[in-house]
């Protein structure tokens, strides 16, 4: 059975995940370095890791098998989930592919160089109403794209 895992700790769309594993009869497990509460759902799991930056990020990528989903904004993550043949998605809609990947890590790279120094001092652009729409959507999709690596 296809499993969703959320990167819970700055996860904006739990919500709407737990809605899309609901109709198609999913589980979610969402990991974190603190406890979240989460809909009292049989189908929902919590895992809670040790502190530590990746402790999270290795947890997901223990458990997850190929065909599975992760929810991330985590450039890296995404691109460990697509190394175990998972698919993995950013809450605001757009997937991590093995095509965009590289690109991904590069500008993430980049961007951190050009904090460091001063030069760029911004975030990313706030969550939005687009991005929740944007996300239903892809994630309805990508369970789709689930069930054919599964079969």
């Amino acid at each position: 059975m296809i499993r969703i895992y959320i990167d819970g700790d700055a996860c904006p769309v739990k919500d709407e995940v737990f809605k899309v594993a609901n109709r198609y009869g999913l589980p979610v497990t969402v990991v974190g370095n603190a406890w979240l509460r989460l809909p009292d759902d049989p189908s929902l799991t919590m895992v809670v890791v040790a502190e530590g930056a990746d402790a999270a990020d290795d947890r997901i990528v223990e458990l997850i098998e190929a065909g599975d989903i992760c929810v991330t904004n985590d450039i890296p993550l995404g691109s460990r989930c697509l190394l175990k043949g998972a698919l993995a998605i950013r809450p605001n809609g757009k997937p991590f592919t093995e095509s965009s990947i590289g690109d991904a890590l590069a500008t993430r790279e980049l961007m951190n160089s050009l904090r460091e120094t001063g030069t760029m001092t911004g975030g990313p652009a706030p969550f939005n109403k687009q991005d929740r729409s944007r996300f239903l959507s892809a994630l309805d999709t990508m369970v789709h794209q689930a069930k054919r690596v599964r079969r």
